[in-house]
């Protein structure tokens, strides 16, 4: 690629940081626990949550496996925030069933970030545990009502704020019989993600080229 379109693309990438899409929003999730590397890297390339815009004053959280490795998403907690209760459970994916209430009731390792999940927030995999969580290729959907006089768009500045409102979830059923406990990431606004990139050095050789 050159370096015309490699800047042309940042470009694209700030604005769609700056402009994101009202209804949708995706995080990914950073690894708590770190029992292993090789877990913790499986689950931070595969594991993601969408949070929709439900209608009726509720909000969908979809939480997907998107990947190849033996990996399963056995319990889910919410760490406060804007929303008021579980609304209802989607098990429609194949092989996937939850139902309200975790065990244990706090995310384990979450006393390591200060995660204390809130009392009817949780969710978890049926017996058998590894088997009915959210195994490659599989998704759970829990919905949620909002507080009263919130806004969709209140819970994703809960969520970018990384304190208001978080999500956690403990995943088993790795290759080695691990297991590990993840948070959802706060984005990483478009600057910082070129730096980290080194776009940055890229866009500033293209002005020095023009000139």
């Amino acid at each position: 690629m050159s370096v015309k379109n490699i800047v042309k693309a940042s470009l694209l990438l700030s604005a769609a940081a700056a402009f994101p899409q009202a209804q949708a929003a995706t995080f990914g999730f950073g690894c708590i626990s770190n029992t292993s590397a090789t877990n913790c890297a499986i689950g931070e390339s595969q594991l993601f949550v969408d949070v929709t815009d439900a209608g009726s004053n509720q909000v969908l959280f979809t939480f997907t496996n998107n990947g190849l490795d033996l990996s399963s998403i056995a319990d889910v907690y919410f760490d406060d925030g804007t929303l008021l209760g579980i609304a209802s459970i989607d098990n429609s994916s194949s092989g996937v069933s939850f139902s309200e209430g975790a065990s244990p009731g706090n995310l384990p390792g979450g006393n390591l970030v200060g995660f204390t999940a809130t009392a009817g927030f949780l969710a978890d995999s049926d017996a058998p545990v590894q088997p009915n969580g959210v195994n490659p290729g599989e998704y759970l959907g829990i919905t949620f009502d909002l507080l009263q006089g919130v806004s969709y768009m209140d819970t994703i500045n809960a969520l970018q704020s990384g304190t208001d409102l978080r999500i956690g979830i403990h995943v088993q059923g790795f290759a080695d019989g691990g297991s590990e406990s993840f948070v959802n990431y706060v984005p990483v606004p478009a600057a910082v993600w070129l730096f980290g990139s080194g776009l940055i050095g890229l866009v500033g050789l293209a002005r020095r080229k023009k000139a």
